[in-house]
């Protein structure tokens, strides 16, 4: 009987779980200040609209989830940071010229449609910005790819509408210098075009420990081998493997979406199946769909299947799925 009083409960909860003796509020936070550099470079190549845009989905997404939990009686959980980084992340995959109203709308519909209708975070199915992002897609197609030239702050001069990398390599077949795509000056999404400040805020991540190697290194890399196939076939039709993962949304997405620890798999194989396949999706609908940019549409379609991959690659506890009075062999049956 002491035996049986002295064990401690085991209590089961949602996603995300950490190993480390961490909080949710501090890993957030932590996300949040990974994600100004991307922030500081829209805004130096963008203007000060970029930031506007930014402060109007984070604004926006605070007030959804805040007036969504107290009509439900539920305990508010802006302070988390959540819903900041949702925010932050719609707010970055946005066209320079965005409307602002479209902006709300999109912000509204990621916390309330994307996350808490499911019962708030850990139980959301799909990434609550990209399911945002996808939203104004369908209801904003015209503002959501009409572009701007980069105007940086020393430059600032009107907007100027312009093709992005993506859209120029598939409809022109003309593919923008490397140099120009690592450091931002290109047309595109406010937070998506500088692959170097993005990349600083995802290794910084990676230094605290508070995302997977496998998952941005597994989802880039199926991006460069699999469109790095194409390119050895035709290099003159196909953009070459570097381009794949510096051009459009594949390092803001393999960073910061692709690594949610809400929305991906927690089995390492399933991690590597999530990342793999998603990578391998987002350049098939780059060469042959009828946009230029998969990205989106891969991780919300594999977000789809993270609860079937968890189920199928979970490590097998023994003893599991014997009959009774039978011992279910190491390893599986």
């Amino acid at each position: 009987m002491s035996e049986t009083l002295n064990q401690e409960k085991l209590l089961v909860s949602s996603s995300p779980h950490f190993l480390k003796d961490e909080s949710i509020p501090k890993i957030m936070h932590t996300v949040i200040l990974a994600l100004i550099p991307a922030v500081a470079a829209s805004v130096y190549f963008f203007g000060l609209r970029a930031l506007l845009l930014i402060l109007v989905c984070v604004g926006v997404s605070l007030l959804t989830e805040y007036a969504f939990q107290k009509i439900r009686n539920k305990p508010v959980t802006i302070y988390d940071g959540s819903a900041i980084i949702t925010g932050m992340l719609l707010g970055l995959t946005l066209p320079p010229d965005f409307t602002l109203f479209g902006a709300i709308l999109g912000s509204f519909f990621a916390i309330c449609v994307g996350k808490q209708l499911y019962g708030g975070l850990g139980f959301n199915i799909f990434n609550p910005a990209l399911l945002g992002r996808a939203f104004l897609m369908a209801t904003y197609p015209v503002f959501m790819t009409t572009w701007a030239e980069p105007r940086t702050i020393a430059k600032a001069v009107d907007a100027v509408t312009a093709a992005t990398p993506l859209a120029l390599a598939k409809f022109e077949g003309k593919f923008a210098p490397l140099t120009d795509l690592f450091i931002g000056n290109v047309a595109g999404s406010i937070g998506e075009t500088s692959v170097i400040a993005i990349l600083i805020g995802g290794l910084y991540l990676r230094y605290k420990g508070y995302i997977n190697w496998k998952l941005p290194l597994g989802y880039l890399g199926a991006m460069a081998v699999f469109g790095g196939i194409f390119w050895l076939i035709n290099p003159v039709k196909y953009p070459n493997p570097l381009f794949h993962i510096f051009a459009g949304g594949a390092m803001l997405a393999a960073w910061f979406m692709v690594t949610d620890m809400v929305t991906s798999p927690v089995t390492p194989l399933g991690q590597w199946i999530f990342a793999l396949a998603g990578g391998v999706l987002a350049v098939v609908i780059r060469l042959w769909g009828g946009l230029p940019e998969g990205v989106m549409y891969s991780i919300l379609f594999m977000n789809a299947f993270v609860p079937l991959i968890n189920k199928h690659t979970r490590p097998r506890v023994f003893g599991e799925g014997a009959k009774e009075g039978e011992i279910a062999p190491l390893g599986g049956s």
